[in-house]
């Protein structure tokens, strides 16, 4: 017996996958705590957190998994290290939700779409967390063959790929996301929704969008800012150019429309992740943020 049980609980073909993805409906949507909340907004490389912290935090508050990025652990992680994380993470009763295996990824720049061409360490990496969804970065139309290998080979482990509706991407536009997922076609690759991007680059993120994007959606990410020609921040687009911004918290107005959001994902009766995704170091504290994250998004989601 080559293959392990844990391996061989992950394979089941694309009929898994696709069913994986709007599995629990008795549950409705869960709610997953990004270990991004301990990060700087301008640098993914270091947390103010311990694994321990947020495994400990996200649990008081009642969150059911933790999504994995490289700040905490990734390809350049030690396996026992990773290992160790995992025993820690299931003996508090969490999963994880997501990984993304390096710092290049979530920077989204030119080196982020290098992970496609050797998806193999992040393949093992998701595996060794119990995961079976990685995040990726696509910047050209060259990267798409390479997403569609990237996505053979996972298919095989019972693992997807997903790509965050990101500025300065592939997926920075409704249209763009929707023509690249048509073209990679693969059924273990899709989209992690996430409307804060998309408002940046003035798209349509309501329900009208959602409803397009259900064959494809794999993760759904939230996070708030305020568009203000005055903010302390800005993010660089393909369609506008730097967009001037402040940071808000979830559960503030002036942003990011929550409530259309939760309806068009409950019109296509979505129950997978929504996953707190905003570095709250600019914002407040991360403990109050993080708690007032979950109590505004447990009542939306029901």
């Amino acid at each position: 017996m080559t293959l392990s049980l844990a391996r061989r609980s992950l394979l089941g073909g694309v009929a898994a996958i696709l069913a994986a993805r709007w599995s629990g409906a008795r549950q409705g949507m869960r709610l997953s705590l990004s270990v991004r909340v301990a990060e700087a907004f301008d640098n993914k490389e270091k947390s103010t957190k311990t694994i321990d912290e947020l495994i400990t935090l996200a649990k008081s508050v009642g969150y059911e998994a933790l999504c994995m990025r490289a700040s905490q652990a990734g390809i350049q992680t030690p396996p026992e290290i990773v290992r160790a994380m995992r025993r820690k993470i299931d003996r508090a009763g969490l999963r994880v939700s997501m990984v993304t295996g390096d710092f290049a990824v979530p920077s989204n720049n030119e080196q982020g779409p290098a992970g496609l061409r050797r998806i193999r360490p992040y393949l093992d990496l998701a595996e060794s967390f119990g995961a079976d969804l990685i995040r990726v970065c696509m910047k050209k139309d060259e990267d798409i063959p390479w997403a569609q290998r990237a996505a053979d080979e996972a298919r095989e482990r019972g693992i997807r790929l997903a790509h965050q509706s990101h500025c300065a991407s592939l997926f920075e536009t409704v249209e763009g996301s929707l023509r690249v997922l048509q073209a990679v076609g693969r059924a273990n690759f899709g989209i992690i929704y996430e409307p804060a991007n998309w408002m940046i680059a003035g798209q349509d993120y309501g329900r009208a969008t959602i409803r397009r994007l259900r064959p494809y959606l794999c993760n759904v990410y939230i996070q708030n800012h305020r568009l203000t020609p005055e903010g302390k921040a800005a993010v660089e687009t393909w369609t506008r150019g730097r967009v001037a911004l402040d940071h808000i918290g979830v559960w503030e107005r002036g942003g990011v429309d929550a409530g259309e959001m939760f309806a068009g994902l409950k019109e296509i009766g979505y129950t997978g992740y929504v996953t707190v995704h905003q570095a709250f170091g600019d914002v407040m504290p991360v403990e109050e943020a993080v708690r007032r994250s979950y109590a505004y998004l447990k009542t939306l989601a029901g």
